[in-house]
């Protein structure tokens, strides 16, 4: 499909929808046995794309079903909790383990879903990524900073009284947009206006799956945002102009999403609770499904799967089943998933520096791994042999000007059998503790310094010099001054209190400190690749910032209750994609989501503000690779004029589909559609992706792409080629030239390998250039050994 097409035939929808029915049908219901047959627990009931296209007509059919099942409308009056009729059919109802596997071979039923529960995973970072507010030539104002685009949100409510959120210089409400302002517990429908112009919020999941109130909590019922995440997440994507937005003091600076004239739609599915809290499927299919009537243009999704992850979409990822529907109407998913027009971007996943931990690795994926900005909060040390060390600390206030005692966690531990290195809860002596500063080293799994502060606070300290193995990001300390090191500063230190008879040290204010840290790194915590499920596709495909971001939060959450928060996660990196892709979908609006997918991957950058080549956070700290940030850090200027892109097609995923095992047969008994899978065994390595990995190369192995110029209509593009060590690669043919009757071209990639035993990944780069634009593809490539050893 041209990327430049917006229109779908019947014969795309129909193949579009069974894709999503083949994906669904990966796991077989089942039900442990000591589940009580008698209990009623919420199942989704998911029938695929509706048949009418009239929602009543739709839900009659639902409480037909139903009813059919239990007996009576009146049980299933009582049993359902929603039925989706806008964007797919389905409904969510309290049934029995048996009901559930009666029900799942009724006709018309693809699949029957235990509702599960999901996790939810500024003023520097868009300068910093190239996107000057004052620059009259830039895509912020080439795309006129997104306006008249729709940005849904789904994620834990917004704090509509942020600064961020005001409507000054906002355009009228697109005509196209059908939602309402759903009023609720402190939130009226005077709450939206031109910048949220809708709010929903959806609990009936939640409430079974919990027996959830918001007695004694800080949640309300309604869109108002308790926990701050979507307030954070919504602001980086579209929030206004605010001047002189800072946390206490620090990163002072204009605040501003990365389309700051999208209008925003929140949704509301994620709930907080003390002891935990999330998001459930129930609740996050009829957000979509309501997202969908309402008319939003994209979709922003910040809610994490758990790994390890056992399919392509696992049974009980209500995000890919919602995203595909919204993909079908046209609707940008980011963080989900793309196909047919629509760019979906998800968050890789915060399991990192773990190699095999992305998550969402579906090949129609745009994932997005975090990466650090070059703002920096330098704290000084001073010990009391007047040595001076540096830290980083975003602690204002409550300083001791003067020298205080200085200690070890080790020496002062409550019971000297039981280590208290990191500094965990209640493992400090309180009479050893009070009034002194306390180091704390973190172990490999328990990178926590905002428990080491509570801990050292409830002890009686008075600081905490938090050393750890690596130092992106910094969590917030509210109770005693905190600053973090690495193990280096954090050794010295330690060198110090042994060989002083009475060690003391003062902390000073941190500083903000922009341009000159090197920059972008590669966060420790984001997710690596390769992808555990189909190594062929790479993952993630690209970083962004996810690193000490600021952006607007809700003063509701007690932990916190600042207008303005650091926030870090790859929560954080996937809205500032979002910006983006609201920015290109506006300067170019009939562009395929394969193809801004594309744009944003072969444009990245690789190298940092050094000019070498960016490294990643972790306990190697080494150069990082594309399983860890896909084709480099994100490079909206350039992603916005890419030159040439890789288009991908419905009939594509179809074929990929059957190659991971999936029968002519059974897809056209699940979709009413005659489907033959073609026996290609590269049909995996063939899907025209802007990556090539190949993870078993024995000896030779060619594959090939297809580019869609969308540049000067007469280009000629030729190859350069940096191919992985011990691996030759030969491009045929080395040149593409483009012109009015020839705007899509093929070419083909041989690799071949003489390595004997088995070999590790390696990697290199293609690249197709006319002098002006360089289009980058990454290349991975492990070598399998062809004896056995």
């Amino acid at each position: 499909m041209d990327p430049k097409s917006s229109k779908w035939t019947a014969s795309s929808k129909n193949q579009f929808f069974m894709i999503l029915a083949i994906i669904l049908l990966q796991h077989q219901l089942q039900f442990p046995v000591t589940y009580a047959e008698t209990a009623k627990k919420v199942h989704i009931v998911y029938m695929g794309e509706k048949r009418h296209e009239d929602p009543a007509t739709t839900k009659k059919t639902h409480f037909e079903m139903l009813s059919t099942l239990l007996g009576s409308k009146e049980a299933a009056q009582s049993s359902i909790l929603y039925s989706y009729r806008h964007g797919f059919s389905g409904f969510a109802a309290r049934i029995t383990a048996s009901q559930a596997a009666e029900i799942a071979e009724f006709p018309g039923v693809v699949q029957v879903i235990p509702n599960g529960i999901h996790k939810l995973h500024t003023t520097r970072s868009w300068e910093f990524i190239g996107l000057e507010h004052h620059s009259p030539q830039n895509l912020l104002t080439q795309s006129n900073m997104g306006q008249g685009t729709i940005i849904g949100v789904i994620d834990s409510g917004v704090w509509p009284e942020s600064k961020s959120f005001h409507d000054e210089g906002m355009g009228p409400v697109p005509s196209h947009w059908k939602g309402i302002c759903q009023q609720g517990e402190h939130f009226k429908s005077y709450n939206c206006n031109r910048k949220i112009i809708g709010a929903r919020w959806f609990v009936k999941g939640f409430q079974d799956q919990t027996h959830f109130n918001t007695t004694g909590s800080r949640e309300f019922m309604s869109p108002r945002d308790g926990d701050g995440h979507g307030t954070h997440t919504a602001s980086t994507a579209a929030g206004n102009f605010v001047a002189k937005a800072s946390y206490k003091g620090l990163a002072t600076g204009l605040a501003r999403g990365g389309a700051p004239l999208a209008h925003l739609a929140i949704y509301k599915v994620c709930w907080n609770i003390e002891d935990g809290g999330g998001c459930t499927d129930a609740d996050i299919l009829k957000a979509f499904d309501k997202a969908i009537h309402d008319g939003v243009d994209i979709l922003s999704v910040s809610i994490g799967i758990n790994i390890p992850l056992f399919s392509y979409v696992d049974m009980r990822n209500s995000i890919a089943i919602g995203s595909f529907h919204a993909t079908s109407k046209g609707i940008t998913v980011v963080c989900s998933a793309t196909l047919n027009g629509i760019p979906v971007i998800c968050s890789a996943g915060n399991d990192g520096p773990i190699s095999q931990t992305v998550a969402n690795t579906a090949p129609w994926l745009t994932t997005v791994a975090a990466s650090t900005i070059d703002r920096a909060f330098p704290t000084a040390i001073i010990l009391g042999n007047n040595k001076t060390l540096r830290g980083q600390s975003i602690t204002k206030g409550k300083h001791n000007h003067r020298f205080v005692g200085l200690t070890y966690s080790e020496r002062i531990a409550l019971n000297p059998m039981v280590s208290s290195q990191d500094c965990q809860p209640g493992s400090l002596n309180p009479t050893l503790a009070a009034g002194k500063i306390i180091l704390c080293f973190s172990k490999s799994d328990t990178q926590d310094m905002f428990s080491a502060s509570g801990s050292v606070f409830q002890a009686g300290g008075v600081g905490l010099i938090y050393a750890q193995f690596h130092n992106d990001g910094i969590e917030l300390c509210e109770w005693i001054p905190c600053v973090k090191v690495d193990y280096e500063v954090g050794t010295q230190i330690l060198s110090y209190i042994r060989q002083a008879r009475s060690p003391t040290a003062k902390l000073s204010f941190p500083k903000t400190v922009v341009g000159k840290r090197v920059s972008p790194r590669l966060a420790s915590f984001s997710s690596r690749g390769p992808s555990s499920i189909t190594p062929e596709v790479l993952k993630p495909d690209i970083a962004a910032p996810g690193v000490d971001i600021l952006a607007a939060y809700t003063p509701a959450n007690k932990d916190h209750g600042n207008s303005y928060e650091f926030l870090s996660g790859t929560s954080m990196a996937c809205p500032h994609v979002s910006g983006i892709v609201a920015l290109i979908k506006s300067l170019h609006p009939n562009w395929s989501p394969a193809a801004i997918r594309s744009a944003l991957v072969t444009t990245a950058s690789q190298t940092g503000t050094d000019g070498m080549k960016i490294f990643e956070e972790g306990s190697t700290r080494k150069e990082a690779d594309p399983f860890d940030m896909g084709g480099g850090h994100v490079n909206p200027e350039k992603a916005a004029y890419p030159g040439l892109v890789y288009d991908t097609t419905t009939e594509e995923y179809i074929q990929y589909l059957c190659s991971i095992g999936y029968s002519s047969s059974s897809i056209t008994r699940l979709t009413n559609t005659k489907i033959n899978c073609m026996k290609n065994t590269n049909t995996r390595l063939n899907l025209n992706l802007p990556s090539i990995t190949i993870p078993n190369l024995k000896t030779k192995v060619t594959v090939t792409r297809k580019v869609t110029n969308v540049g000067n209509v007469n280009s000629v593009y030729k190859a350069i080629v940096q191919a992985p060590i011990g691996i030759s690669l030969a491009v045929e043919p080395q040149t593409l030239s483009f012109n009015r009757i020839n705007k899509i071209l093929s070419f083909r990639v041989t690799f071949l390998s003489s390595q004997k035993v088995q070999g590790e990944y390696r990697f290199g780069s293609l690249i197709w250039t006319d002098g002006e634009h360089f289009v980058r593809s990454p290349i991975s490539v492990r070598a399998k050994k062809t004896s056995d050893y």
